[in-house]
Protein backbone atom coordinates (compact mmCIF):
# COMPACT_ATOMS: atom_id res chain seq x y z
CA UNK A 1 0.00 0.00 0.00
CA UNK A 2 1.40 3.34 -0.91
CA UNK A 3 2.01 5.87 1.89
CA UNK A 4 0.53 9.19 1.41
CA UNK A 5 2.90 11.75 1.42
CA UNK A 6 2.06 14.86 3.48
CA UNK A 7 3.40 18.54 2.71
CA UNK A 8 4.00 21.24 5.49
CA UNK A 9 1.54 23.85 4.01
CA UNK A 10 2.60 26.49 5.88
CA UNK A 11 6.13 25.95 5.28
CA UNK A 12 5.21 26.21 1.29
CA UNK A 13 3.80 29.60 1.63
CA UNK A 14 6.56 30.94 4.13
CA UNK A 15 8.49 29.95 0.58
CA UNK A 16 6.71 31.16 -1.76
CA UNK A 17 6.01 35.02 -0.16
CA UNK A 18 9.71 35.10 0.58
CA UNK A 19 10.18 34.88 -2.83
CA UNK A 20 11.17 31.39 -3.37
CA UNK A 21 9.64 28.84 -6.24
CA UNK A 22 6.14 28.67 -6.45
CA UNK A 23 4.73 25.01 -5.72
CA UNK A 24 6.42 22.21 -7.74
CA UNK A 25 4.27 19.53 -9.38
CA UNK A 26 4.69 16.89 -6.55
CA UNK A 27 3.78 19.75 -3.90
CA UNK A 28 0.62 20.65 -6.51
CA UNK A 29 -0.12 16.46 -6.63
CA UNK A 30 0.12 16.40 -3.40
CA UNK A 31 -2.39 19.23 -2.86
CA UNK A 32 -5.19 17.73 -5.11
CA UNK A 33 -4.55 13.94 -2.90
CA UNK A 34 -4.44 15.42 0.65
CA UNK A 35 -6.86 14.23 2.67
CA UNK A 36 -9.96 15.90 3.54
CA UNK A 37 -8.91 16.77 6.87
CA UNK A 38 -5.89 18.55 5.72
CA UNK A 39 -8.16 20.86 3.71
CA UNK A 40 -8.36 23.44 6.02
CA UNK A 41 -4.57 23.79 6.10
CA UNK A 42 -4.51 23.95 2.33
CA UNK A 43 -6.85 26.63 2.66
CA UNK A 44 -4.67 28.48 4.99
CA UNK A 45 -1.29 28.18 2.86
CA UNK A 46 -3.45 29.37 -0.23
CA UNK A 47 -5.11 32.25 1.40
CA UNK A 48 -2.08 33.79 2.89
CA UNK A 49 -0.60 33.67 -0.48
CA UNK A 50 -3.64 35.15 -1.95
CA UNK A 51 -3.96 37.97 0.20
CA UNK A 52 -0.41 38.85 0.38
CA UNK A 53 -0.81 39.36 -3.89
CA UNK A 54 -4.69 41.06 -3.74
CA UNK A 55 -5.64 41.37 0.04
CA UNK A 56 -9.23 40.64 0.70
CA UNK A 57 -10.25 42.72 -2.91
CA UNK A 58 -12.54 40.55 -5.24
CA UNK A 59 -12.26 41.13 -8.86
CA UNK A 60 -15.66 40.88 -10.52
CA UNK A 61 -16.99 40.24 -14.22
CA UNK A 62 -19.66 39.84 -15.38
CA UNK A 63 -19.95 37.90 -19.09
CA UNK A 64 -22.36 38.29 -22.24
CA UNK A 65 -22.67 35.67 -24.45
CA UNK A 66 -22.96 37.54 -27.78
CA UNK A 67 -23.18 35.27 -30.13
CA UNK A 68 -25.21 31.06 -28.92
CA UNK A 69 -24.36 28.15 -30.39
CA UNK A 70 -24.31 27.88 -34.10
CA UNK A 71 -20.40 26.43 -33.72
CA UNK A 72 -18.95 23.75 -36.04
CA UNK A 73 -16.34 22.71 -32.97
CA UNK A 74 -17.21 19.20 -31.10
CA UNK A 75 -15.86 20.13 -27.57
CA UNK A 76 -17.40 17.50 -25.33
CA UNK A 77 -18.36 19.59 -22.56
CA UNK A 78 -19.91 22.54 -24.67
CA UNK A 79 -23.79 22.97 -25.44
CA UNK A 80 -22.83 24.93 -28.66
CA UNK A 81 -21.05 22.61 -30.72
CA UNK A 82 -22.42 20.71 -33.18
CA UNK A 83 -22.51 17.60 -31.79
CA UNK A 84 -24.65 19.00 -28.77
CA UNK A 85 -28.37 18.36 -28.15
CA UNK A 86 -28.63 20.73 -25.86
CA UNK A 87 -31.66 22.97 -25.05
CA UNK A 88 -30.06 26.41 -25.85
CA UNK A 89 -30.87 29.54 -27.44
CA UNK A 90 -29.05 29.63 -30.33
CA UNK A 91 -28.63 33.31 -32.13
CA UNK A 92 -26.08 35.28 -34.40
CA UNK A 93 -24.30 37.89 -33.05
CA UNK A 94 -25.90 40.46 -30.65
CA UNK A 95 -27.00 44.10 -31.64
CA UNK A 96 -25.08 46.85 -31.37
CA UNK A 97 -27.50 48.07 -28.53
CA UNK A 98 -27.18 44.74 -26.63
CA UNK A 99 -24.16 44.64 -26.14
CA UNK A 100 -23.40 48.08 -25.12
CA UNK A 101 -26.63 47.21 -22.76
CA UNK A 102 -24.37 44.25 -21.06
CA UNK A 103 -21.04 46.73 -21.07
CA UNK A 104 -24.04 49.12 -18.88
CA UNK A 105 -24.87 46.38 -16.44
CA UNK A 106 -21.16 44.97 -15.93
CA UNK A 107 -20.57 48.89 -14.92
CA UNK A 108 -24.13 48.93 -12.75
CA UNK A 109 -23.32 45.57 -11.16
CA UNK A 110 -19.82 46.54 -10.50
CA UNK A 111 -17.65 44.69 -12.06
CA UNK A 112 -14.44 45.34 -13.25
CA UNK A 113 -14.34 43.58 -16.35
CA UNK A 114 -17.08 43.17 -19.05
CA UNK A 115 -16.39 40.40 -20.77
CA UNK A 116 -17.71 39.65 -24.82
CA UNK A 117 -17.77 36.41 -25.93
CA UNK A 118 -18.72 34.40 -28.89
CA UNK A 119 -19.33 31.06 -30.47
CA UNK A 120 -17.66 29.34 -33.14
CA UNK A 121 -13.94 28.28 -34.52
CA UNK A 122 -12.59 31.98 -35.04
CA UNK A 123 -14.25 35.29 -35.24
CA UNK A 124 -14.84 37.11 -39.46
CA UNK A 125 -12.78 39.65 -39.99
CA UNK A 126 -16.38 41.45 -40.66
CA UNK A 127 -17.44 40.52 -37.16
CA UNK A 128 -13.65 41.42 -35.62
CA UNK A 129 -14.70 45.14 -37.32
CA UNK A 130 -18.20 45.06 -35.65
CA UNK A 131 -17.06 44.51 -32.44
CA UNK A 132 -14.08 46.98 -32.59
CA UNK A 133 -16.27 49.78 -33.21
CA UNK A 134 -18.70 48.34 -30.16
CA UNK A 135 -15.23 47.72 -28.07
CA UNK A 136 -14.49 51.51 -28.69
CA UNK A 137 -17.77 53.10 -27.64
CA UNK A 138 -17.87 50.82 -24.37
CA UNK A 139 -14.56 52.04 -23.44
CA UNK A 140 -15.75 56.09 -24.10
CA UNK A 141 -18.61 55.33 -22.18
CA UNK A 142 -17.55 53.64 -19.38
CA UNK A 143 -14.44 52.39 -16.99
CA UNK A 144 -14.54 49.35 -17.68
CA UNK A 145 -11.53 46.49 -18.63
CA UNK A 146 -13.35 44.40 -21.47
CA UNK A 147 -12.03 40.93 -22.06
CA UNK A 148 -12.82 39.27 -25.17
CA UNK A 149 -13.23 35.63 -26.24
CA UNK A 150 -14.05 34.46 -29.84
CA UNK A 151 -11.87 31.77 -30.71
CA UNK A 152 -8.93 31.11 -32.60
CA UNK A 153 -7.58 34.47 -33.27
CA UNK A 154 -4.64 35.45 -36.28
CA UNK A 155 -2.23 37.93 -35.60
CA UNK A 156 -3.88 40.57 -37.71
CA UNK A 157 -7.26 40.17 -35.86
CA UNK A 158 -5.13 40.76 -32.45
CA UNK A 159 -3.46 43.84 -33.53
CA UNK A 160 -6.80 45.41 -34.50
CA UNK A 161 -8.52 44.31 -31.06
CA UNK A 162 -5.58 46.06 -29.05
CA UNK A 163 -5.49 49.15 -31.26
CA UNK A 164 -9.48 49.42 -30.24
CA UNK A 165 -9.18 48.65 -26.84
CA UNK A 166 -9.50 45.59 -25.49
CA UNK A 167 -7.89 44.97 -22.09
CA UNK A 168 -7.28 41.01 -22.49
CA UNK A 169 -8.50 37.46 -24.26
CA UNK A 170 -9.57 34.57 -23.29
CA UNK A 171 -8.65 31.99 -24.61
CA UNK A 172 -8.44 28.37 -22.14
CA UNK A 173 -5.72 26.05 -22.91
CA UNK A 174 -9.06 23.96 -21.32
CA UNK A 175 -7.39 20.59 -20.19
CA UNK A 176 -3.75 19.02 -20.59
CA UNK A 177 -1.66 18.35 -24.00
CA UNK A 178 -2.17 14.66 -23.38
CA UNK A 179 -6.02 14.60 -22.50
CA UNK A 180 -6.92 17.55 -25.39
CA UNK A 181 -7.93 14.48 -27.95
CA UNK A 182 -10.22 12.98 -25.63
CA UNK A 183 -12.77 16.10 -25.39
CA UNK A 184 -11.97 17.51 -29.02
CA UNK A 185 -10.88 16.89 -31.77
CA UNK A 186 -11.57 19.73 -34.52
CA UNK A 187 -8.63 21.68 -32.86
CA UNK A 188 -5.26 20.42 -31.27
CA UNK A 189 -4.00 21.86 -28.03
CA UNK A 190 -1.37 23.29 -30.24
CA UNK A 191 -3.83 25.67 -32.01
CA UNK A 192 -5.11 26.99 -28.14
CA UNK A 193 -1.33 27.63 -27.51
CA UNK A 194 -0.75 29.59 -30.74
CA UNK A 195 -4.08 31.84 -30.18
CA UNK A 196 -2.90 32.36 -26.82
CA UNK A 197 0.76 33.25 -28.27
CA UNK A 198 -0.78 35.58 -30.82
CA UNK A 199 -2.68 38.12 -28.32
CA UNK A 200 0.31 38.33 -25.73
CA UNK A 201 2.45 39.12 -28.82
CA UNK A 202 0.61 42.37 -30.01
CA UNK A 203 0.32 43.40 -25.96
CA UNK A 204 -3.04 42.02 -24.89
CA UNK A 205 -3.44 40.68 -21.51
CA UNK A 206 -3.85 36.91 -21.50
CA UNK A 207 -6.77 35.14 -19.70
CA UNK A 208 -6.38 31.78 -20.10
CA UNK A 209 -7.64 28.79 -17.85
CA UNK A 210 -9.36 25.36 -17.54
CA UNK A 211 -12.28 22.91 -16.96
CA UNK A 212 -12.22 20.31 -14.15
CA UNK A 213 -14.57 17.08 -13.72
CA UNK A 214 -14.19 15.99 -17.39
CA UNK A 215 -12.71 13.39 -16.33
CA UNK A 216 -8.92 14.27 -16.58
CA UNK A 217 -6.34 12.82 -14.19
CA UNK A 218 -4.46 14.31 -11.17
CA UNK A 219 -1.91 14.47 -13.31
CA UNK A 220 -3.20 15.97 -16.48
CA UNK A 221 -4.91 18.58 -13.77
CA UNK A 222 -1.45 19.69 -12.45
CA UNK A 223 0.21 19.74 -16.18
CA UNK A 224 -2.50 22.95 -17.11
CA UNK A 225 -1.91 24.39 -14.23
CA UNK A 226 2.20 24.66 -14.45
CA UNK A 227 1.45 25.02 -18.40
CA UNK A 228 -0.59 28.07 -17.40
CA UNK A 229 2.20 29.62 -15.55
CA UNK A 230 5.05 28.85 -18.31
CA UNK A 231 2.43 30.68 -20.41
CA UNK A 232 2.16 33.29 -18.27
CA UNK A 233 -1.56 33.85 -18.21
CA UNK A 234 -2.78 37.01 -16.20
CA UNK A 235 -5.68 35.71 -15.49
CA UNK A 236 -6.89 31.97 -14.72
CA UNK A 237 -10.53 30.96 -15.24
CA UNK A 238 -11.13 28.11 -12.78
CA UNK A 239 -14.27 26.40 -14.53
CA UNK A 240 -15.90 23.13 -12.75
CA UNK A 241 -17.62 21.03 -15.44
CA UNK A 242 -21.43 21.68 -15.32
CA UNK A 243 -22.82 18.64 -17.19
CA UNK A 244 -25.36 20.08 -19.21
CA UNK A 245 -27.77 16.98 -20.56
CA UNK A 246 -27.62 16.50 -24.69
CA UNK A 247 -23.71 16.75 -24.48
CA UNK A 248 -20.98 13.93 -24.09
CA UNK A 249 -20.41 14.77 -21.03
CA UNK A 250 -23.99 14.58 -19.26
CA UNK A 251 -23.24 11.99 -17.07
CA UNK A 252 -19.77 13.09 -16.15
CA UNK A 253 -20.15 13.72 -12.02
CA UNK A 254 -17.14 13.64 -10.53
CA UNK A 255 -16.59 16.94 -8.49
CA UNK A 256 -17.43 17.28 -4.86
CA UNK A 257 -16.95 20.65 -3.07
CA UNK A 258 -13.68 19.59 -1.27
CA UNK A 259 -12.43 18.54 -4.56
CA UNK A 260 -12.97 22.00 -5.94
CA UNK A 261 -11.07 23.81 -2.88
CA UNK A 262 -8.41 21.65 -3.61
CA UNK A 263 -8.34 22.32 -7.04
CA UNK A 264 -8.43 26.01 -6.39
CA UNK A 265 -6.28 26.24 -3.74
CA UNK A 266 -3.53 24.36 -5.90
CA UNK A 267 -4.27 26.61 -8.67
CA UNK A 268 -2.93 29.64 -6.09
CA UNK A 269 0.38 28.10 -4.99
CA UNK A 270 1.23 27.12 -8.55
CA UNK A 271 0.52 30.69 -9.95
CA UNK A 272 0.80 32.47 -6.66
CA UNK A 273 0.70 36.39 -8.21
CA UNK A 274 -2.45 35.67 -11.01
CA UNK A 275 -5.57 36.66 -10.97
CA UNK A 276 -7.66 33.03 -9.76
CA UNK A 277 -10.90 33.01 -10.96
CA UNK A 278 -13.88 30.57 -9.94
CA UNK A 279 -16.30 30.57 -12.96
CA UNK A 280 -18.51 28.39 -14.57
CA UNK A 281 -20.05 25.37 -12.32
CA UNK A 282 -19.18 27.41 -8.75
CA UNK A 283 -22.53 27.34 -8.20
CA UNK A 284 -23.31 23.74 -8.84
CA UNK A 285 -20.20 21.86 -7.52
CA UNK A 286 -18.74 24.13 -4.41
CA UNK A 287 -22.58 24.50 -3.30
CA UNK A 288 -22.33 26.13 0.33
CA UNK A 289 -18.85 25.93 0.68
CA UNK A 290 -18.89 28.27 -2.15
CA UNK A 291 -17.32 31.62 0.08
CA UNK A 292 -14.32 29.69 1.18
CA UNK A 293 -13.08 29.71 -2.57
CA UNK A 294 -12.53 32.64 -2.27
CA UNK A 295 -9.56 31.88 0.39
CA UNK A 296 -7.79 31.05 -3.00
CA UNK A 297 -8.97 32.60 -5.66
CA UNK A 298 -9.43 36.47 -6.01
CA UNK A 299 -11.94 36.55 -8.71
CA UNK A 300 -15.32 35.38 -9.80
CA UNK A 301 -18.10 36.03 -12.18
CA UNK A 302 -21.54 37.35 -11.06
CA UNK A 303 -24.50 36.59 -13.11
CA UNK A 304 -24.99 34.42 -15.35
CA UNK A 305 -22.26 31.71 -18.15
CA UNK A 306 -22.57 31.04 -21.38
CA UNK A 307 -25.56 28.95 -21.41
CA UNK A 308 -25.93 28.57 -17.34
CA UNK A 309 -27.52 30.73 -14.69
CA UNK A 310 -25.61 31.92 -12.28
CA UNK A 311 -26.35 32.93 -8.56
CA UNK A 312 -28.01 36.60 -8.02
CA UNK A 313 -25.61 39.00 -7.66
CA UNK A 314 -26.89 40.15 -4.59
CA UNK A 315 -26.09 36.87 -3.46
CA UNK A 316 -22.82 37.00 -4.30
CA UNK A 317 -22.20 40.78 -2.90
CA UNK A 318 -23.61 39.39 0.27
CA UNK A 319 -20.88 36.55 0.52
CA UNK A 320 -17.84 38.59 0.00
CA UNK A 321 -19.68 41.29 2.83
CA UNK A 322 -19.95 38.54 5.03
CA UNK A 323 -16.42 37.03 4.65
CA UNK A 324 -15.41 41.10 4.82
CA UNK A 325 -13.80 40.66 1.83
CA UNK A 326 -14.63 43.75 -0.40
CA UNK A 327 -15.07 44.70 -4.35
CA UNK A 328 -12.03 45.54 -6.33
CA UNK A 329 -12.54 49.03 -7.19
CA UNK A 330 -11.99 50.23 -10.88
CA UNK A 331 -10.00 52.74 -12.19
CA UNK A 332 -11.06 56.05 -13.07
CA UNK A 333 -10.89 55.43 -16.97
CA UNK A 334 -11.15 51.42 -18.26
CA UNK A 335 -7.56 50.73 -19.57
Amino acid sequence: METQVRFDWAAIADRILSGGEAATAEEALGALRCPDEELLDLLAAAYRVRRHYFGNRVHLHLLLNAQSGLCPEDCHYCSQSRISRAQIARYPMQSRETILAGAERAFQLGAATFCIVTSGRGPSDRHIDFLCEVVREIKARFPIKVCCCLGLLRPDQAERLKQAGVDRYNHNLNTSRRFTPRIVTTHTYEDRLQTARTVQQVGIGLCSGAIFGMGETDEDIVEVALALRELGAESIPVNFLHPIAGTPLENQWALTPQRCLKILAMMRLVNPDREIRIAGGRELHLRTLQPLGLYAANSIFIGDYLTTKGQAPEADYRMIQDLGFEVETRPERGG
